[in-house]
């Protein structure tokens, strides 16, 4: 055993973490920000939207590399089993982190033990969108039609596991509907099968659905907040439209593999805090329609389990089965 592991072992003996001399001078390389869904999703227009102020602020380039499959699950266990050494970074939404473990048979990696959190960075209701072909002009048209047309109708989702899929599941077993789920690889791909006439409705975020929506070609019916959003104004929730505390909040964060030095964690933290909170990425992120937040590591974690609790609830209470 060498001088370093044997100061690292004491260290730990006695609950100082000490970095490795390697990560005082990190970062000396460009870095890799794993995105696991398509380009043109709403976390990969919100990684970029803070990738380049990092990169400013670090001295290195990020490198956006979009990894999509499975909900998210194989980008984020790409990072899960990366070199924690700061230069593979995960950005991504809820889906993979809270949900994927309470529904997925195997999981290739463990969120609460394979990642660390660096930060929370933006929050978004979703929005419910439909087919304007299908003739629901509101919420409750919706769910007259679809018992109507009892199993006849699709929703799409980005994935088993994700906010729009279980905002779903727990909607159809508050109104006592009936809809197939079509699983797809990100929103943008939702819209071209709602448009397609593959799929009829479905939840997702206003940054992808809301130039649709604007152009007559989607329809929205409410959002999953539990009261009306400054930039969807015009749009009720659904807890406002008879479903009293429906709530199904998207959100987007920063982790990096677990075992990544905690003076890089808080490198990565400080800096994302300052960016976020910048007005610059603050009216960007308006402009899709998605709200700043900017947390510690610790805040981070802390949602994640509060998370899990809340989304394992409304699993049970949908009746909503592994796959």
């Amino acid at each position: 055993m060498d001088r370093r592991q044997v100061l690292q072992g004491l260290a730990a003996g006695l609950g100082v973490a000490v970095a490795p001399a390697w990560a005082q001078g990190w970062p000396t390389r460009p870095i890799k920000l794993v995105v696991p869904f398509p380009g043109g999703s709403s976390p990969d227009i919100i990684a970029r939207a803070i990738a380049e102020p990092l990169a400013q602020a670090l001295g290195q380039a990020i490198v956006i590399d979009n990894r999509p499959g499975a909900g998210g699950n194989i980008g984020t266990a790409a990072v899960a089993k990366a070199e924690p050494d700061g230069y593979t970074l995960l950005f991504t939404i809820q889906g993979p982190l809270v949900t994927a473990p309470l529904l997925a048979r195997k999981l290739p990696y463990d969120p609460f033990k394979d990642l660390q959190p660096v930060g929370l960075v933006a929050t978004s209701p979703n929005v419910l969108v439909v087919d304007p072909k299908l003739g629901a002009n509101t919420l409750a048209d919706f769910v007259r039609i679809a018992k109507e047309k009892k199993g006849q109708l699709n929703y799409g989702s980005v994935g088993n596991g994700s906010a729009a899929h279980l905002a779903m599941e727990s909607f159809k077993s508050r109104a006592g509907i009936e809809l197939t789920h079509v699983p797809y690889q990100g929103f943008p791909q939702v819209v071209n099968a709602i448009l397609a006439g593959q799929v009829q409705a479905g939840f997702m975020v206003p940054a992808i659905a809301m130039g649709q929506v604007r152009a007559g070609k989607l329809k929205a019916l409410g959002v999953t907040s539990l009261g009306r959003v400054g930039a969807l104004p015009e749009f009720a929730p659904l807890a406002e439209q008879g479903y009293a505390g429906f709530e199904a909040i998207s959100w987007q964060a920063m982790l990096a593999p677990a075992g990544t030095p905690p003076a890089i964690i808080q490198r990565l933290s400080t800096e994302l805090v300052r960016i976020i909170r910048s007005d610059e990425v603050r009216s960007k992120m308006l402009n899709q329609y998605f709200s700043a937040a900017a947390t510690t590591p610790d805040a981070l974690a802390a949602l994640m389990q509060s998370e899990s609790r809340r989304w394992g609830q409304m699993i049970k209470a949908a009746g909503v089965q592994p796959e």
